[in-house]
């Protein structure tokens, strides 16, 4: 199948993707498209915004985590039902792992050319004036297999400035779909590298709302659709390698855990799982007769003293695991499984205590990067020995980790990191979030 499609890049992080992004998202369901999107790479919440502005889930795209068929599969789920599929990139266009994973580096750059799809190159034009074309020309004869369709410049201070950068863009034959002023309303608040998630901005429709209108008001977004392309692919089922860690799971979803890539629960549900929520912060239980409970990563540390004193949620980890059913925890819910969790003033809290672990945030120190992990020992996601790619982000370290380890683990360079996770029982968990197998 084929279907109108973009991708939105940037030479680096921080030049405002994913502003137009999703100010686009808005304004082309405003003229009634309905549009899907997806974010490349393994970013929970820029996802989260795309959301809110498609009224759409929205999908992570990774060709160094993900096989193949995967992304193929999860590229026709995003283009089925709607008129139009914006995918936001990550970083820079070609940024991305040294060593390739299963079929890509990870880069904006290898998902638009799998796919054949338009860039749009999104340049952050404050200090700069007729160079903005050898920048943008260099990005377009970078790579000969990718389709550069033009660019927008973004946080242009005048007039006379947007029309410094036009020119020498136009002279040297690149397209400018559009010119955004340089405009305070359009910031964003942000933590550690990434957004504060969507859900705790209170104002996030009024600001979708407001995006919309500015990219409706600078940009051409008929010629935009009208360049919009893809490639034809072979329709056929969405594979996932996560195998369901049961057959009713419950899995924690709130402010505190939140990251959860829907590729998995879509998976678990095809593969005929039953799939329920609950939210620790509200204190609430599992689903009765769950067989598996999954608490995704998120922000536990923000919210450490009330999980730690609701005992309603703590007390049904704990009688789950006399039952033997299977509770897994990727990085948040690894560290709300353990036995202690020190927040960045130094305060102790207790957490469920299935995992012996200790972890605190009162020195910060960045873990963050691909990882490829190959179980010790039996878990419900297979045999000892299955082989996982994933990702690791935290800012967390392990004080005290006395279980047996879960995972033999590499970076995405290939490099050896030793053992890491815990198991306990049928309780496990790690910092990784875990995306495909191998």
């Amino acid at each position: 199948m084929s279907h109108p499609t973009l991708v939105i890049a940037a030479p680096a992080s921080g030049s405002g993707k994913t502003t137009v992004t999703l100010g686009m998202i808005r304004a082309f369901r405003d003229l009634n498209f309905s549009v899907t999107s997806a974010k490349v790479g393994p970013d929970y919440i820029d996802a989260g915004f795309h959301k809110i502005a498609s009224h759409r889930s929205c999908i992570n795209l990774d060709s160094w985590s993900m096989r193949e068929t995967l992304i193929d599969g999860l590229v026709i789920q995003g283009m089925r039902s709607s008129d139009l599929f914006i995918i936001e990139g990550v970083m820079g266009l070609f940024d991305g792992a040294m060593k390739s994973g299963s079929f890509g580096n990870g880069s904006t750059a290898s998902i638009a050319k799998k796919i054949q799809a338009p860039v749009i190159l999104i340049i952050d034009a404050r200090s700069q004036a007729q160079s903005v074309a050898a920048l943008a020309k260099g990005f377009r004869d970078h790579d000969a297999g990718l389709n550069f369709a033009g660019v927008i410049l973004n946080r242009v201070s005048s007039e006379r400035h947007a029309k410094l950068l036009t020119n020498s863009l136009e002279n040297a034959g690149l397209t400018v779909f559009g010119v955004i002023p340089h405009l305070k309303e359009l910031e964003l608040g942000s933590r550690h590298l990434g957004l504060v998630q969507a859900q705790e901005h209170r104002n996030i429709e009024k600001y979708i709302k407001q995006a919309a209108k500015i990219m409706s008001d600078c940009l051409n977004l008929n010629d935009i659709h009208r360049i919009a392309t893809s490639a034809k692919l072979k329709k056929q089922p969405l594979v996932s390698g996560l195998k369901p860690l049961g057959q009713r799971i419950s899995i924690a979803k709130d402010a505190a855990f939140s990251f959860i890539y829907p590729h998995v629960i879509s998976s678990w549900r095809e593969n005929g799982a039953e799939i329920f929520y609950f939210s620790p912060l509200q204190d609430e239980r599992p689903a009765l007769h769950s067989d598996a409970i999954y608490l995704p990563g998120g922000y536990p540390e923000l919210y450490a003293g009330k999980l730690a004193s609701n005992q309603n949620f703590l007390a049904s980890l704990h009688e789950a695991s006399i039952n033997n059913v299977f509770i897994f925890g990727e990085c948040g819910g690894y560290i709300t499984l353990g036995d202690i969790l020190i927040d960045k003033s130094g305060t102790r809290h207790k957490m469920a205590g299935l995992l012996p672990i200790e972890t605190t945030f009162e020195q910060r120190k960045l873990s963050l990067g691909y990882r490829k992990a190959i179980t010790l020992d039996k878990t419900p996601f297979g045999p000892a020995g299955k082989t996982f790619r994933c990702h690791e982000f935290h800012y967390a370290s392990v004080l005290t980790n006395t279980g047996n380890k879960l995972f033999k683990v590499e970076d995405g360079n290939a490099t050896d990191l030793g053992l890491e996770g815990s198991q306990k029982n049928t309780v496990f968990g790690s910092f990784m979030h875990m995306i495909d197998y191998v």
